[in-house]
């Protein structure tokens, strides 16, 4: 009888305790945040291309193109007999400077020297990783960036946040990767 009533008086307790409603999620409210940068960036983008569009309209001596990467380029020495294109894993040699648009010199050719790449495979600003792919041997291109396509919001020590800059890029030479090595 001990046990039945303890049984009892347990099985009431729990019983008791069965009130418990189910929760509701809790609803947080996203931060503005995250659309006022998007806003942010959206403006910025569209007054850097304006600005970019007013520097191409402005130069008429060169006829800029448009690349599907974002950014606008034109040739100053151009080799169509040339068909070689560097790929992902080849070792590109190249020479660059790096203006404002103002025109104004932030790293000279001599003070950046020659310099190698390797293509997808080493950090680079994203302008100059695609730039890179419409390049052939020997040419000499000069890129218009917008500021995503170079350093971005964060600058360094000579160029500003959200600069759009000037790059003249000599592709000196294509290093070809033969496929067992880039595979090891």
């Amino acid at each position: 009888m001990k046990n039945f009533l303890l049984i009892f008086c347990l099985g009431l307790l729990l019983m008791s305790c069965d009130n418990s409603k189910a929760r509701k999620p809790i609803v947080r409210k996203t931060s503005s945040f995250m659309s006022e940068s998007i806003e942010r960036n959206k403006m910025l983008n569209k007054a850097e291309q304006s600005v970019l569009m007013q520097k191409m309209k402005s130069d008429s001596l060169n006829q800029y193109l448009s690349s599907a990467y974002g950014f606008w380029y034109y040739y100053n020495t151009q080799k169509a007999d040339e068909t070689m294109l560097p790929e992902s894993g080849d070792e590109v040699f190249y020479a660059h400077e790096i203006k404002g648009l103002d025109g104004s010199v932030l790293y000279s050719r001599d003070e950046l020297g020659t310099r190698s790449y390797l293509v997808d495979k080493e950090e680079l600003i994203s302008g100059l990783q695609d730039g890179f792919k419409i390049m052939k041997e020997g040419e000499i291109i000069t890129f218009l960036f917008p500021s995503y396509k170079a350093y971005g919001y964060l600058g360094n020590d000579r160029i500003e946040p959200n600069q759009p800059l000037i790059y003249t890029v000599e592709l000196l030479k294509i290093n070809k990767i033969s496929e067992n090595e880039n595979n090891e």
